[in-house]
């Protein structure tokens, strides 16, 4: 579906692979701002060069080097990602469409992620790792266009860890939290995660979101 109007957060497909909006800027020739998901990988393009695609139940798709298939009958855990769909947060919490977060607690449904958003039931699916075996595949258009060397390359650590670039951070690294106001530097990680000094937890790819995250210093350009 080609897009007139593009919102922030919508999933679309670009050169034949799944992307999310990260940003739009009208003023601007290529207006539209998008990372792959696959590997975060930022691109700028425009509305007539992408095609909109609505997440669904049981499809599958690859994000930062893991592969997840959407279950919207599955109980989260702590510890499980969730997409959000529908999203209708309440003044404290800031989240947005198609945001993934962690979740850390669950009541009745309703889960806190790490981000501390209160997520009601009704606004968010679970994202399982992994290939239920009845899924579609929606990490390319047309998958008929994607070599059998490349499919194994998109789901393999090593191939994330060569296309790295600037959105890699490390610890020192320090950031303005918008959300909090303050600056905060990354004190410990994992293979995907972050942990600031003020104690917030997120997935690497929500560094990307301007609107919560500007990077301040990066530790290794004074190396």
């Amino acid at each position: 579906m080609k897009l007139f109007q593009v919102r922030k957060g919508q999933f679309v497909f670009y050169n034949n692979e799944l992307h999310k909006v990260y940003s739009v800027k009208p003023m601007f020739k290529k207006s539209v701002h998008l990372y792959r998901l696959k590997d975060m990988q930022q691109i700028l393009t425009k509305a007539s060069e992408i095609n909109l695609y609505r997440p669904k139940h049981m499809d599958s798709f690859i994000f930062y080097g893991k592969r997840y298939t959407i279950d919207k009958n599955k109980v989260p855990e702590p510890g499980d990602y969730i997409l959000i769909i529908k999203p209708a947060p309440d003044f404290l919490d800031h989240y947005a469409l198609n945001e993934i977060e962690k979740v850390d607690s669950v009541e009745d449904g309703n889960v806190v992620t790490t981000r501390d958003n209160g997520v009601k039931h009704s606004e968010y699916v679970v994202m399982v790792l992994g290939r239920a075996e009845e899924s579609q595949d929606i990490a390319y258009f047309d998958k008929n266009l994607v070599s059998e060397s490349q499919l194994t390359a998109d789901e393999s650590p090593k191939y994330l860890q060569a296309s790295e670039s600037q959105l890699k951070p490390v610890v020192g690294d320090i950031y303005f939290d918008v959300k909090n106001d303050i600056k905060a530097m990354i004190v410990a990680m994992t293979d995907d995660e972050l942990v600031f000094g003020h104690g917030v937890r997120i997935h690497i790819s929500e560094l990307l979101d301007e609107n919560n995250y500007t990077l301040i210093y990066r530790v290794e350009e004074d190396l």
